[in-house]
């Protein structure tokens, strides 16, 4: 249990900061992190299929994978029809550091351990990023199919939070 309100801690921590940056954020910086959270979680989903040997996780991996890759190609389309260029920020960056320092934490884990660490992480992750799409993203955005996107992607990404948290619960993690 420890484990799970350091987690919740650092998630909570990350996502007012995460708040704070996107706060003053165009619609291309707003595409542009929205997308690189999407392979940020597709790049942990791969490491827990390489390194997993739990049905439950190795079948939410997939899922993030399907979903996460589903999203960014419609906005890729998107960004394609509005013939515009996403925008690297200060938010994208600090998630792909962020993104690099756990991915070499949970690659130094196996079993249980890696398990419950990526689910975890997947629970706070979820938790972070649907906060930021829900009460930052949308409502700045002002081209609305990328509103209408990031609504209707937020949807999915609720589901993703309630069954990453229904995995750490069954995992048992604590």
């Amino acid at each position: 249990m420890k484990t799970i309100t350091l987690a919740a801690a650092l998630a909570l921590g990350f996502a007012a900061q995460t708040v704070q940056a996107a706060d003053k954020m165009n619609d291309l910086e707003i595409a542009h992190t929205a997308y690189t959270a999407g392979q940020i979680d597709i790049r942990y989903a791969h490491l827990a299929l390489a390194v997993s040997e739990n049905a439950e996780v190795r079948a939410f991996a997939e899922t993030m994978i399907r979903d996460h890759t589903a999203v960014n190609v419609a906005a890729g389309d998107l960004i394609t029809k509005l013939n515009v260029t996403p925008q690297d920020n200060d938010l994208s960056r600090t998630l792909v550091k962020g993104a690099a320092d756990k991915r070499a934490e949970l690659m130094s884990l196996s079993g249980k351990a890696f398990d419950c660490a990526y689910a975890q992480n997947e629970l706070g992750y979820h938790q972070v990023v649907n906060q930021t799409v829900e009460g930052v993203f949308i409502p700045t955005v002002t081209v609305e199919p990328l509103k209408d996107l990031l609504a209707q992607a937020l949807v999915t990404f609720k589901v993703h939070e309630g069954h990453a948290e229904q995995m750490v619960n069954g995992l048992q993690c604590g």
